[in-house]
């Protein structure tokens, strides 16, 4: 079993659309991810709906060309945490334990 937490990113493309993914490779001019989640924005915070809906389950991967790259930056800890335990090793950090005196 693989106990590595997947290294997640928050990829903004041209299109406005803001990806959760695992960046397999990156390249000056390409970027290789899979698993792409897209954040969506909702009254209650935000969720995610899978991104590529379509692709086959037996060749995730999917490279972008950098021009259509905004940025790409490191998600929030808890995004991460819920992501890899969707996709990755399933390892799951506890929260720290807090002493009220």
């Amino acid at each position: 079993m693989n106990n590595k937490m997947i290294d997640v990113k928050l990829i903004r493309i041209v299109t406005g659309e803001e990806i959760i993914a695992e960046v397999l490779s990156e390249t000056d001019d390409s970027i290789t991810v899979q698993n792409g989640l897209v954040v969506l924005p909702s009254a209650q915070g935000v969720g995610f709906a899978p991104w590529a809906t379509v692709i086959s389950k037996d060749d995730p991967e999917i490279t972008m060309s950098k021009k259509h790259v905004v940025y790409v930056v490191a998600t929030q800890d808890d995004v991460a945490q819920k992501y890899n335990e969707m996709f990755g090793s399933k390892l799951v950090t506890p929260s720290p334990k807090k002493l009220i005196v």
